[in-house]
């Protein structure tokens, strides 16, 4: 067993939190692994971490194939099952508990939105309480990709993304935030244009109604006015915040509470 003992050159404050991020709870510099206690100490912590499982669910089991080869050299993410159908992928949830389940697209928008209703409410237990649901696909639109997220998705993705940003996704979401890719939140607009301060208070109660998905009939009824006054909110809204539509208003209010959305350049 490699011998640790301190070693004069690392200073009495350089403990072992300080070389793991996870323990010191905050984002660390690379450490200096060219001395030699410190990059055994490093070893030694990340050889203590258990890697965060990754499951694939997909109409393609090339695909499924594509992930285990990128995760096979990988330390914090490991490959661990593949399934080819929605039944399948609720057994893989019950029995394996994977940290991570990327669930294609291709399956159906309605059928994928059934299937993530039916895992929280139909089943004893829910079966996502600890795994993160990533929806990938060839295309996302703003639209399906509030759905997906409102049903309970922890990310969203395109195939077509590069291998550091499915990375990114993957490891985002097993820390257990919330992940979509950028290009989805441009595709609805940037709500940079204006500061939300510039709308006004009754633009303000209407922006908050649509980003909780209400419909202009609901968001009438609860702030008794018209749908035809929520309309002229909305088109003001629109022309305020440079959003285009009520799914990017949506998609921006999630931006906004905390969704992490890395560049497509990354």
């Amino acid at each position: 067993m490699t011998n640790l003992a301190p070693n004069p050159t690392i200073a009495p404050s350089a403990g072992i939190g300080s070389l793991n991020p996870s323990l010191a709870g905050s984002r660390l510099a690379h450490p200096d692994l060219t001395n030699p206690a410190i990059s055994a100490a490093w070893d030694l912590v990340e050889s203590k971490q258990e890697p965060k499982t990754v499951a694939v669910c997909d109409t393609q089991p090339v695909t499924a194939e594509g992930i285990r080869t990128l995760l096979s050299d990988g330390r914090d993410l490991k490959f661990q099952q593949s399934a080819d159908s929605l039944g399948k992928a609720t057994e893989l949830l019950r029995t394996m508990r994977p940290s991570i389940l990327l669930i294609d697209k291709a399956f159906g928008m309605q059928v994928i939105l059934d299937w993530l209703a039916d895992l929280r409410v139909g089943s004893p237990i829910d079966l996502c309480a600890n795994t993160g649901i990533v929806i990938w696909g060839v295309s996302v639109t703003e639209a399906e990709a509030l759905r997906f997220l409102q049903a309970g998705a922890r990310g969203i993705l395109r195939k077509t993304a590069e291998v550091p940003m499915v990375l990114a996704c993957l490891r985002t979401v097993a820390a257990g935030r919330t992940w979509m890719e950028d290009c989805v939140f441009r595709d609805a607009g940037r709500g940079d244009r204006y500061p939300r301060s510039e709308l006004t208070p009754r633009e303000q109660q209407v922006l908050e109604l649509v980003e909780q998905g209400c419909k202009n009939k609901d968001i009438a009824q609860e702030l008794g006015i018209r749908p035809g006054t929520v309309k002229i909110h909305l088109k003001h809204i629109f022309e305020k915040t440079g959003v285009r539509g009520r799914y990017g208003l949506a998609l921006n209010g999630l931006r906004d509470r905390g969704i992490t959305a890395l560049p497509a350049n990354l």
